[in-house]
């Protein structure tokens, strides 16, 4: 029997990196919950994960995972699902996550989320991995936007309409990355709250907020900067929309110190209350 705390998820959460390790030992801050990347923990015996076990009794968890490729028309890697669910046993996370996206082909890693093709014929191959991973994870699975710099000519809808679709064919969840939504739309111009409103709000299980790079040409996807005025403004409808889910900050890049982090969380919880309030209130 599990002598972990219930992994109750709610509130703005931080995303766990080790250059913040012995702030988090020493302080013990008032964060309500991290996200690991998963992938990073997957072999036993590391700092890494050794650290994950000591403040798991004290923080609850979710997992952020980028090699899955679900995308990928290569079979699912077994032995990453086995290491994925030993350590899902281990931890305990609220949930799961990884991209709607590929990152692996003929046995090579690209370390990247490539886009997909968004058709019938991909959504079907995509929702037929997520139903494997789910059988594999006992769970349903998170799925998150990615961000994107080029569209393929076989496309025939929008990304809105391909994760709705997805999301139908799987019974999977979905974790709303809503930079990433601005750096596509800003990159492919279209209109970022067409998506936003687009996207089921009954199946939002988390939110994603970071920083990008502006290389003039196109938004980068960096996870390197804080996050964005149009950003937060993007944020700001995604709660009007969406109502109460987690919220998370993700800065994977130039990592500054911890209290910048917390600033940004407080920054999200603001925006947060301040919508929810003007939603029961109306």
């Amino acid at each position: 029997m599990s002598t972990l705390p219930s992994p109750s998820i709610q509130g703005c959460g931080i995303g766990l990196r080790s250059q913040h390790f012995a702030t988090i030992e020493a302080q013990k801050p008032a964060v309500p919950w991290f996200e690991i990347l998963s992938d990073n923990y997957l072999i036993e015996g590391t700092v890494q994960r050794e650290f994950a076990q000591q403040i798991r009794p004290d923080y609850p968890i979710t997992f952020h995972g980028v090699g899955l490729s679900i995308g990928s028309v290569e079979p699912l890697n077994k032995e990453y699902l086995k290491r994925l669910l030993k350590l899902k046993k281990e931890l305990e996370p609220a949930w799961v996550s990884d991209h709607l996206c590929w990152t692996s082909a003929h046995g090579y890693n690209t370390h990247d989320l490539i886009p997909l093709p968004y058709t019938e014929h991909v959504a079907d191959h995509i929702a037929e991995r997520i139903l494997q991973v789910q059988d594999a994870l006992g769970e349903r699975l998170v799925i998150e936007n990615v961000s994107s710099y080029l569209q393929f000519k076989d496309t025939d809808m929008s990304e809105w309409d391909f994760i709705n679709l997805v999301i139908e064919k799987s019974d999977c969840n979905l974790l709303l990355d809503v930079n990433n939504i601005y750096v596509s739309a800003i990159n492919h111009q279209f209109n970022a709250e067409d998506y936003l409103l687009a996207m089921p709000a009954d199946k939002v299980k988390e939110i994603h907020l970071a920083g990008y790079e502006d290389k003039d040409t196109h938004l980068l996807d960096t996870h390197s900067r804080p996050v964005t005025k149009p950003v937060w403004d993007l944020f700001a409808k995604a709660v009007q929309h969406i109502g109460d889910v987690p919220v998370l900050i993700e800065w994977d890049n130039d990592i500054p110190e911890f209290s910048r982090l917390m600033q940004e969380a407080d920054t999200a919880k603001k925006i947060q209350q301040e919508q929810l309030s003007k939603l029961v209130n109306t």
